[in-house]
């Protein structure tokens, strides 16, 4: 007898989930084409509840499987249709915000609610306000391993996040860099990016020890941001702040405890605004110790061509939520730099002679 052939076994839901097939989570139509079908049935069917064939038939189309589902799909992950019941899908107050506005700001603010609610995008959105994007290799690797989108859909990821973010005016061109907006107002700062920062504090190791060394200049305006930004931001993150000359320095040589201070932190801020040439004395110590930095500045131009790669937040004094956000916004970096700290460390080129 012929030995009989083993039926392949299907892989299981954690080996799939294991090998990223069907991770993607993030919906597949822009924010603007997801409103496709929720237009549809506010115009055809006065914005009652239907059945998906039903809502099909309204744009000519003889079913609704396959790439309808998936638009379906995108529309419910950006909150624009819900399911009323079993088997009908109906249009959402927020759907109803972006097409009928009933004021100015209503289709904008829509949009921006939309982004913010749906999956991968809503968490690579917040990962990179007030940044510029980096390169699209930087930019996949923290898509892929931070965010677990699969890396084969990335190409689709990245055009439907920047189609989304256009769409909802999250974006500004500076140069060939496209900066990511903040858009929080003081309340939905306070209220949501706040559960951010517990998530990432839960998931990194931080010792009562453990110091951030900030490197900035010491005149005023921006030696106030010490007191005003840093050291709360440090102490929201759960590290202990140190600056140089209020805190370390004091008898004996001085750059031997600036490069003391330097070497204990485990992670360190510099405020590059003003190009200031001790921070950049102290920048280039913590690169040569491999120390994970966070860099910031109010001005691109600032901001050293050869560090660009790094993530640099940018900040905008005339924004009257600026402080708010700055704070929020380095208590995350402080803690992201220490869970990926390639992030953070200069990746200077090996030079042969």
């Amino acid at each position: 007898m012929a030995p009989q052939k083993k039926s392949a076994k299907k892989p299981s839901a954690r080996a799939k989930k294991a090998a990223g097939v069907g991770r993607a989570k993030f919906p597949r139509h822009s924010v603007t084409a997801a409103l496709r079908i929720p237009r549809a049935i506010l115009e055809q069917n006065a914005g009652k509840a239907c059945t998906p064939d039903e809502a099909a038939a309204f744009l000519g189309l003889a079913t609704a499987k396959g790439p309808f589902a998936v638009e379906v799909s995108s529309s419910i992950k950006y909150g624009f249709l819900e399911r009323p019941q079993s088997g009908q899908i109906q249009p959402t107050a927020l759907a109803k915000k972006i097409l009928r506005p009933q004021a100015a700001s209503d289709e904008i603010d829509g949009y921006r609610e939309a982004v913010l609610k749906a999956p991968d995008l809503s968490e690579v959105y917040r990962h990179y306000r007030g940044e510029n994007l980096p390169d699209d290799q930087f930019l996949m690797n923290t898509v892929v391993e931070t965010y677990h989108v699969p890396p084969e859909s990335f190409p689709e990821f990245k055009q439907v996040l920047l189609e989304s973010l256009e769409s909802a005016q999250l974006t500004a061109k500076h140069g060939d860099k496209i900066r990511v907006l903040d858009s929080a107002s003081e309340d939905k700062l306070a209220q949501g990016q706040s559960d951010r920062l517990k998530r990432l504090g839960k998931t990194t190791s931080i010792s009562a020890t453990d110091t951030c060394f900030v490197m900035q200049p010491f005149a005023a305006p921006l030696g106030d941001y010490y007191d005003k930004i840093y050291r709360p931001a440090i102490e929201k993150a759960g590290l202990r702040p140190v600056r140089a000359d209020a805190d370390i320095f004091g008898t004996g040589k001085i750059m031997d405890q600036v490069w003391s201070g330097i070497n204990a932190a485990r992670v360190l801020v510099a405020e590059l605004t003003s190009r200031n040439p001790n921070v950049f004395y102290e920048l280039g110590l913590a690169h040569a110790l491999r120390k994970p930095v966070v860099l910031v500045s109010a001005r691109e131009e600032d901001v050293p061509f050869d560090l660009q790669h790094i993530r640099v937040i940018y900040y905008d004094v005339s924004d009257p939520f600026w402080g708010t956000k700055l704070i929020e916004k380095v208590a995350e970096n402080v803690l992201s730099a220490l869970q990926n700290p390639e992030e953070a460390v200069f990746q200077g080129s090996s030079r042969t002679t």
